[in-house]
């Protein structure tokens, strides 16, 4: 497996986007394509409690809204507008929610306030988690370095460090060997 591409320690959303991952020779890496392995990759970033039960109208929900946050991440890359209906998905995982504690009283200990939470709202509470972290990082002093891996077919997103274009080493030589290829077997001119 590929390990995290630059970025995403900051951006758990880049991590999110890059879940669906182009491999040389045609294949192709869903970490969301089952809801135990969707489970799996929420759990890991601590956005669902192990064994939360998601069922795949659940994992549907994640895997679209993370097509909705490619397109608006390849829109920034390209500098072209954003479709409306990406826009759109993100903006209604962010409205899914409650964003302020609500107020709670307990006959004991009188009143408090806490976040609602329940099981049945863990994908609700990731999937405005991760649209709320693609917003900053759409929106933030980041967003003018992002870029997808500059090694075909890789089809992920990083941040760019410095001269960096690729999203793993593993990427960075294949691109480099391409190139090395390349110009081994170009004609040379009589």
């Amino acid at each position: 497996m590929l390990p995290p591409a630059p970025g995403t320690e900051r951006y758990p959303a880049l991590d999110f986007a890059d879940s669906a991952i182009a491999l040389p020779g045609g294949q192709f890496i869903d970490l969301l394509g089952t809801p135990a392995a969707a489970n799996r990759w929420l759990t890991e970033r601590a956005l669902a409690p192990p064994g939360a039960g998601l069922q795949e109208m659940c994992t549907a929900q994640l895997r679209s809204l993370r097509e909705q946050i490619r397109s608006l991440f390849a829109s920034r890359v390209a500098g072209l507008p954003a479709l409306p209906a990406a826009l759109s998905a993100v903006n209604d995982a962010l409205t899914r929610v409650p964003t302020a504690a609500l107020l709670h009283w307990d006959e004991k200990n009188g009143p408090y306030r806490a976040a609602p939470h329940p099981i049945t709202e863990i994908v609700d509470h990731a999937l405005a988690t991760l649209a709320a972290n693609a917003a900053d990082l759409l929106t933030g002093p980041d967003a003018e370095r992002l870029i997808t891996c500059g090694s075909v077919p890789c089809n992920r997103y990083l941040l760019r460090h410095g001269r960096r274009h690729w999203c793993s080493t593993r990427c960075g030589d294949r691109a480099r060997a391409a190139r090395a290829y390349a110009r081994r077997t170009r004609p040379q001119p009589m």
